[in-house]
């Protein structure tokens, strides 16, 4: 009896032992099925559905996080402007936003300026950046840059407050001017005097406004609805006449040559300003009694050949720090100088504008103390019509050669005889050292 109760008492506790063994394994193995495997983690996707596809289509910066800040998936711009570092998101302003956005489930923007990396500039990226929540463990993070539309907004405001002084200096002195001319109503003399100032500032008042009107023009515009074959000869022609006066009053002789059966396709009133803004800067310029020389080429060019128009003077030259900035509107070299002339300091902002709206460029060598040359690149009229407009490259270029054709056309009838511009390039042996992308033309005589 005894014997057959520690039988049974054997089996029961077998039997216990067998079914606890058989629950741990069995519970054992469900954990192992619910964990994640290496596999699974590329075959279950963690975003959900589609949002990668409308993350890849997004022209902002887009960043995915999860639960423990880490990155979960960033787009290629979000790499290139810095903000992911080490599979974690690099800016802490936008770090923090995203775990206030995880805890209350709050849609936050803002817009912080970031150091650019690796420039050794000074100035930052501006962005915007909007956190909100993407299911109930993402976050994303859009980020905009802004820092190009901040550009075009100063320069917005910048121009506004150049035309806004430059109409106010000639609009005050007619105001003074007036009221000095009521007052010397007796005085004949006075009268005259100021008249003759009223006049000066009027001309200056007039030749802003118009070339504000041909500013605004050629950046709206579009030349090549109305284009022609132009003769390069007759633009240099009328540039010529444009500034004989001023020429002839300082005793400065122009002097064109290489132009002859030359042609470019565009906006002849358009091209023919171009032209003229650049030898009425030569002149205006220059000192007395020396040289301004005009001189056109064809070259080859990869898209098509090209014309090349080159105006050099002799004048007080541009300084290194100013050669990136005179192309821009109302930017002067020497103020003092361009009030004594006239100048409006938009000249070269509409050269610029109708030399890239004609498929060109225009560029600058110079040197202080010898002078300046702009060379003026159009597209040939021959080959324009094959092909797109091109803008030519910075490539090297061969100094102006010495080609035919070339005349004088003196400003003033007691100017003494100089060689030609062509005539002068042949005995100047450093005339062929060349720089990028212009050559260093000849220094005149």
């Amino acid at each position: 009896m005894d014997v057959n109760a520690a039988v049974a008492a054997a089996a029961a506790i077998a039997g216990v032992c067998t079914g606890v063994i058989a629950m741990l394994a069995f519970r054992w193995s469900e954990r192992d099925q619910k964990r994640p495997t290496r596999t699974s983690l590329h075959t279950d996707p963690v975003l959900p559905p589609g949002v990668d596809t409308v993350l890849s289509v997004l022209r902002s910066s887009a960043v995915v996080l999860d639960e423990g800040d880490a990155v979960v998936k960033a787009s290629s711009a979000a790499y290139a402007l810095g903000l992911v570092r080490g599979g974690k998101l690099a800016v802490e302003p936008m770090l923090q936003m995203a775990r206030d956005t995880r805890r209350d489930g709050e849609i936050r923007q803002v817009e912080l300026d970031l150091p650019r990396r690796g420039t050794g500039r000074g100035d930052a990226l501006a962005v915007s950046a909007r956190v909100a929540p993407l299911g109930s463990r993402l976050v994303l993070l859009l980020v905009e840059d802004l820092t190009e539309a901040r550009r075009i907004e100063a320069v917005r405001r910048d121009f506004v407050a150049n035309v806004s002084h430059e109409l106010k200096t000639p609009v005050g002195a007619l105001s003074l001017l007036s009221e000095a001319v009521m007052d010397a109503s007796d005085d004949p003399e006075a009268v005259e005097r100021f008249a003759g100032r009223m006049q000066i500032e009027a001309t200056r008042l007039t030749n802003l406004v118009q070339e504000l009107i041909d500013l605004s023009r050629v950046q709206n515009d579009d030349p090549l609805e109305d284009a022609e074959p132009v003769r390069v000869d007759e633009l240099v022609a009328e540039a010529i006449d444009r500034c004989r006066h001023q020429a002839g009053t300082k005793q400065i002789t122009m002097a064109a040559g290489g132009t002859a059966d030359l042609y470019v396709w565009g906006n002849r009133g358009q091209l023919a300003a171009a032209l003229g803004n650049l030898v009425e800067n030569a002149v205006n310029y220059s000192p007395a009694r020396t040289r301004v020389g005009i001189a056109g080429r064809k070259v080859n060019a990869p898209g098509g050949d090209l014309v090349e128009v080159a105006v050099t003077d002799q004048g007080i030259g541009i300084s290194d720090k100013d050669k990136d900035r005179i192309f821009e509107r109302f930017y002067r070299v020497d103020p003092a100088r361009s009030r004594a002339t006239g100048g409006t300091g938009l000249g070269l902002a509409i050269v610029k504008h109708v030399a890239a709206s004609h498929g060109g460029e225009v560029t600058v060598w110079s040197s202080e103390g010898q002078g300046s040359t702009f060379t003026l690149r159009l597209p040939e009229a021959g080959s324009v019509r094959e092909r797109k407009p091109y803008r030519a490259g910075a490539a090297d270029l061969d100094r102006l050669e010495a080609s035919t054709g070339s005349h004088e056309l003196p400003a003033h009838h007691d100017s003494p005889h100089h060689p030609t511009h062509h005539d002068r390039s042949a005995n100047h042996p450093d005339a062929r050292a060349t720089r990028e992308p212009l050559p260093a033309p000849e220094v005149l005589p």
